[in-house]
């Protein structure tokens, strides 16, 4: 039995209207009872007007139906029959169902599958199904939730044998339908699936086996990405490392966790032409999770899609424990032999005659990356590859001389290809493979090395130019000494209102300001006086800043970020303040157009000093002032020289040259460290890193010295002075400025006329004031030889170098006053009393 509803499936006309059929009837039959009724007179009438009346009608459709205005009802090819028969045919079960439940179609498949043989047995999916197991009622109850809400839907459930009569797994799919008139109705679809799920079944069974074979196979085996990461290991693997195969059976580990770091690299960087399957032999240990190590033969099989990337790799490990345990086994060599080729840290290679490399090492790999990649899809990569293009042609006759002679020849040090600038030695030896016009190449990486001996050069460089500039300015200081004495004895002799003294002003304030000049020379060359003390960055950096914000002007925004807790240093206040006004002056410079400087202090700790990238930077507590600026930024290749006395990237007459190369040599003599950063295309950062000070346990602060500002209230004084010092100009304005204030001079040209002075006036000597730097015999050599005369004197050195240069030459215990060069006929007066009320 079948339910067909033709209103509403498979129709191609329009479908009949019975109610204007019966009223035709109706009415043809009152007009034939009304001519067989009435007279034959009014009889004939009727029949004549119903005639007429269906002429009319018979015209008029045959003019509308040759208009085209009316159509008569027909059947096309197959008309109602052929998608009755297509559903009919369908081997799925099909059954339409109105919203309300009412079945209006269902295909002889559907009725199979209900096992209904009547109207009254023929239910809908969701009551046929809808009561068997949870998993089947569920899916059920999704279908009939699509259904009401007019939504396509699909699920595959496994019936058991009491739902409907048949068990296996079915599709059941949902699909909405539209009819005139806004009525809905769902078309259900139930496919059996059983045939396919059993051939998935029995292919998943078959997979499943071959995992179990391959986790369980005497060999280990993994897969990995191209960067690092292992996507599968089997079990044999997993219990050779010692790891638990459910912990990384997911994911998570890397070559890295079980191989050496150049091994994993050069296992993951395999590289292949497009469409290429590539096979590397290596031959390796690899680490277990406990810290022991497995020698294994590494088969490892990559293959590159069309673009030539690398897709997951197949790496079969062979264990050679057994072999290498075994001394009595002839493979033992063969064995120990590989492991030690990849492990050494010496980069090793084999080339044949064109230089191409027939085998190399991890180590090579890490040193010459461009070499060991294969270059135009050939196997083996060219050494060539390596090496940058200006050393190519040296490595080239070296090849060839190695391939003719037979024998060694000289190392070749050549640049790396590649970024950075990195650098190399190569051993070249002649190999007995092959046809023997090969070679064997040993590279060291020399890279670190040629940065030292930069580094040792520039230090050299920059040691060399301090002595020469406290050479210098050593001899300036005598100079402006005595220019600078002349002056105040000339003052001495004229009032304000002369008209030479303002000239005389003039000669002074310029001899001081070149004295200025003279102690930045000092502070490059680290021979200036310094008087430490214990200082709190955050404190002094404070004080500046309304100064540092008048430097910088109003284009420019000065901020300061202070560091948390930051530890004290020991360092001179007044050149520590010199130096950060020197690098925000620097700062501000670069930034013509205005901008912004950020100055920053933070402590640094041991490990974060490998951040600096300074290979000279020793790991310690350091504290670090950062001034960071938006500028133009520093050249790489000025970089080395700013840092240098008279070098300076800005105008004539814009600058000197010497401010940077005073802050090199002040943050140098306080044991610091000062260098430059500046990444292309932003700004510069210079970093001053300052010892970390700790105070001792019974270390207490020592009284402030006394205010030296305020002159005495008498600079006259008796005794006997004795005066050594080279330079004629200078003590001769040193032997004036003491005689006008009432001292007896002696004087002395060199330390040796001092010794011959003192013997000629034993005991009379109540001070002495040397100079350091002398001919023949210095102050501190001549010191001793006074005390062991017997020579109680106080002594007060002058120098224009600091005074820890000469100290350390002193006896010990010793006590000496110091006066630095170039001073003023005040400041000697004051030194000279001074000295002399102490003792």
């Amino acid at each position: 039995m079948m339910i067909d509803h033709r209103g509403a499936f498979g129709r191609t006309g329009r479908a009949g209207r019975p109610a204007l059929i019966l009223a035709l009837v109706i009415l043809i039959g009152g007009a034939a009872a009304l001519v067989l009724l009435a007279p034959p007179q009014t009889a004939a009438m009727i029949a004549t007007a119903a005639l007429a009346l269906f002429a009319a009608i018979g015209v008029f459709a045959a003019f509308a139906l040759s208009a085209g205005l009316l159509r008569v009802a027909g059947r096309e090819a197959g008309g109602d029959d052929l998608p009755k028969r297509i559903c009919d045919e369908n081997p799925d079960g099909l059954i339409a169902t109105q919203a309300n439940g009412g079945i209006l179609y269902a295909n002889p498949a559907y009725r199979a599958f209900c096992a209904s043989s009547s109207l009254a047995e023929l239910r809908p999916v969701e009551r046929l199904i809808g009561g068997g197991s949870p998993e089947a009622s569920e899916a059920v109850y999704r279908l009939a939730q699509a259904a009401r809400e007019g939504r396509a839907h699909v699920e595959e459930t496994r019936l058991k044998p009491s739902a409907g009569g048949a068990a296996g797994w079915r599709r059941i799919e949902t699909r909405p339908l539209q009819f005139p008139g806004a009525k809905r109705a769902t078309l259900w679809t139930v496919a059996d699936i059983t045939r396919d799920r059993e051939r998935q079944e029995a292919a998943f069974q078959e997979l499943r086996r071959a995992i179990d074979c391959l986790d369980n196979a005497p060999a280990g085996f993994f897969s990995c990405r191209g960067d690092g990461t292992v996507d599968y290991v089997n079990a044999t693997l997993a219990a050779w490392l010692d790891y638990d195969l459910a912990e990384i059976g997911s994911g998570g580990l890397t070559l890295g966790a079980f191989l050496s770091g150049d091994a994993a690299q050069r296992v993951a960087a395999l590289a292949g032409a497009p469409g290429e399957v590539k096979t590397q032999i290596l031959d390796l240990e690899l680490k277990r999770r406990g810290g022991q190590t497995l020698p294994v033969r590494l088969i490892h099989r990559v293959t590159f899609d069309a673009d030539g990337a690398a897709g997951p790799s197949h790496s079969l490990a062979l264990d050679r424990a057994g072999i290498a345990e075994r001394s009595d086994d002839p493979r033992r060599a063969e064995t120990w032999f590989p492991r030690l080729f990849e492990a050494t840290p010496i980069a090793i290679a084999l080339l044949d005659g064109q230089g191409r490399i027939v085998r190399s090492n991890a180590a090579f790999a890490r040193v010459m990356p461009d070499a060991a990649k294969p270059t135009d899809g050939a196997e083996r990569g060219a050494i060539y590859a390596g090496v940058a293009a200006r050393d190519r042609a040296a490595l080239e006759l070296a090849l060839a001389a190695a391939a003719k002679a037979r024998r060694d020849i000289a190392p070749v040090d050549v640049a790396l290809a590649g970024e950075g600038d990195r650098s190399a030695r190569l051993f070249i030896s002649a190999s007995e493979e092959g046809d023997g016009s090969g070679a064997a190449i040993f590279a060291l990486d020399t890279t670190e090395q040629r940065a030292l001996q930069s580094n040792f050069a520039q230090s050299q460089k920059m040691q060399a130019i301090g002595q020469l500039a406290g050479g210098v300015a050593h001899d300036f200081n005598n100079v402006l000494t005595a220019i600078i004495g002349f002056s105040d004895l000339l003052l001495a002799n004229h009032r304000p209102t002369d008209p030479s003294f303002r000239d005389i002003m003039q000669i002074k304030q310029n001899a001081i300001r070149a004295a200025g000049l003279v102690r930045q020379l000092l502070a490059f060359s680290r021979r200036q006086t310094l008087r430490p003390q214990v200082l709190q960055l955050g404190d002094v950096l404070s004080e500046l800043q309304m100064l540092m914000r008048r430097l910088v002007g109003e284009k420019i925004h000065l901020e300061l970020r202070h560091g948390r807790d930051l530890w004290l240093i020991r360092a001179d206040l007044n050149q520590f303040e010199q130096v950060i006004v020197n690098l925000i002056v620097n700062a501000r410079d670069a930034m013509p157009d205005g901008g912004e400087i950020l100055l920053k202090t933070r402590n640094v700790a041991p490990h974060e000093c490998d951040g600096f990238e300074e290979k000279s930077l020793p790991a310690a507590d350091y504290v670090a002032i950062e001034v960071e600026d938006c500028g133009h930024g520093v050249p790489p290749e000025v970089r080395d020289k700013i840092f240098e006395p008279f070098f300076t990237t800005k105008e004539v007459g814009k600058g000197t040259g010497l401010g940077l190369a005073m802050v090199y040599g002040i943050v140098k003599q306080t044991g610091g460290f000062v260098f430059c950063s500046s990444p292309p295309g932003k700004g510069a950062t210079f970093t001053v890193l300052l010892p970390r000070y700790i105070p001792e346990a019974a270390e207490t602060e020592a009284p402030a010295p006394a205010e030296r500002g305020k002159p005495a209230a008498d600079l006259t004084g008796r005794g006997v002075i004795l005066l050594v010092e080279d330079e004629e100009a200078v003590r001769a304005f040193a032997a004036r400025a003491l005689a006008s204030r009432g001292y007896s001079v002696l004087q002395a040209g060199s330390g040796i006329e001092a010794l011959e002075v003192v013997d000629r006036n034993p005991g009379k000597i109540d001070l002495v004031v040397s100079d350091v730097v002398m001919p023949e015999m210095d102050g501190p050599t001549m010191f001793g030889e006074l005390r062991k005369r017997g020579v109680k004197a106080k002594v007060i050195f002058v120098s224009g170098y600091a005074e820890e240069a000469f100290s350390k030459n002193l006896p010990e215990g010793e006590d000496f006053a110091f006066l630095p060069k170039p001073f003023s006929l005040k400041q000697l007066i004051e030194a000279v009393k001074g000295t002399a009320a102490a003792s």
